[in-house]
């Protein structure tokens, strides 16, 4: 079978910071083990963390990319019970985290970084690291929603603390991300109000079909957290989440009100470092800050539940076959897309 892998030989060009690029390989697929389901993807999608695995941040040389993945499950090996040959199916990128809080023993072992992704024809996973893809989510939606859907849902609803937002409460989402455009998607559907920062007037216009109650071009208003106070009659919202980075956190400061909380979700607005002076307000307002690293299998399967329930359409950027799959990279990098850059797998 076809598989991508990680190659340090030749770093994938057009991908500004690409330390690695990725290969076309033919490997055996086998057949599945005790305890193991053998799958046929049908599409892949990617995510921010992608791009800082072909910067180098880990140790991936030889290995598949990609923690997203959805397929048909067409072998299973003895003592399998969960799944059978045809079950549609997505993975969980935290392979081992099954439920509960996160500990060293579950959260040690994500997709695409530390073991084998899902960027291949097929793939054989144990029996604990899928879940059944409802049938009214397609395999293109269901492959979109595990890294980015599961952690706008933490943030939402879940992160360390099981935190969840009310009908009614206030959401700040940043720019239109994966992350991001769910979280807007999610908080409506939770009853929540919106307010969302983007860049320009056409992207500001799909925030708002997607049910955003506001938008805050940040090229006009530098000072964001500023506006959101004003949009809120100087209250603030309850939750930010924050998906820039150092770059953004200080505003995100500013936006939220007492007693409030940011989920760290990514740095998507770069590296960099913050004047402790602008995280003062922190302790003022009794601000709760935490990171967001997905969810757990438990938390996937809610989410799922949740999208089918409310028929909540992942928003689809682009869509590239297997064979483009370094394009697919490069499209993604350029920050031009909004929404998700995906990767189908011939019928």
């Amino acid at each position: 079978m076809r598989a991508y892998q990680f190659s340090s030989s030749a770093p994938l060009e057009g991908v500004y910071g690409a330390a690695i690029g990725i290969e076309q390989v033919e490997r055996d697929a086998g057949q599945p083990g005790p305890g193991a389901v053998q799958v046929a993807v049908k599409a892949n999608a990617l995510n921010f963390v992608d791009l800082i695995t072909l910067q180098g941040a880990f140790p991936v040389d030889g290995r598949i990319p990609l923690l997203d993945g959805a397929g048909e499950v067409i072998a299973v090996g003895d003592g399998v019970t969960r799944f059978a040959v045809g079950d549609r199916v997505v993975a969980n990128p935290h392979a081992n985290w099954l439920a509960g809080p996160p500990t060293p023993d579950t959260t040690g072992l994500v997709l695409g970084i530390m073991a084998d992704g899902m960027l291949a024809e097929t793939v054989t996973l144990a029996e604990s690291m899928l879940v059944h893809l409802p049938d009214a989510i397609s395999f293109t939606q269901g492959a979109s929603l595990p890294c980015a859907g599961l952690s706008a849902w933490s943030s939402l609803v879940g992160g360390p603390s099981r935190y969840s937002v009310a009908p009614g409460s206030t959401v700040l989402t940043q720019g239109t991300g994966g992350v991001s455009l769910f979280a807007v998607q999610f908080a409506k559907a939770m009853g929540c109000r919106v307010i969302a920062t983007t860049s320009t007037a056409a992207k500001a216009e799909r925030l708002k079909a997607l049910g955003a109650d506001h938008v805050i071009n940040y090229n006009e208003r530098p000072d964001w957290g500023v506006a959101v106070l004003e949009l809120t009659g100087g209250i603030g919202a309850d939750l930010v989440v924050e998906v820039g980075g150092p770059n953004t956190l200080p505003q995100s400061i500013i936006a939220a009100k007492v007693g409030g909380r940011i989920a760290m979700v990514g740095i998507v607005g770069g590296m960099g470092s913050i004047d402790f002076m602008q995280m003062l307000p922190i302790n003022h307002k009794v601000l709760t800050l935490y990171a967001n690293g997905m969810g757990n299998r438990q938390d996937l399967v809610d989410m799922l539940r949740f999208v089918e329930a409310n028929a909540i359409e992942p928003v689809i950027d682009s869509t590239f076959t297997f064979d483009q799959a370094a394009d697919a990279y490069r499209h993604f990098a350029s920050r031009g897309h909004i929404g998700k850059v995906l990767i189908t797998h011939p019928a």
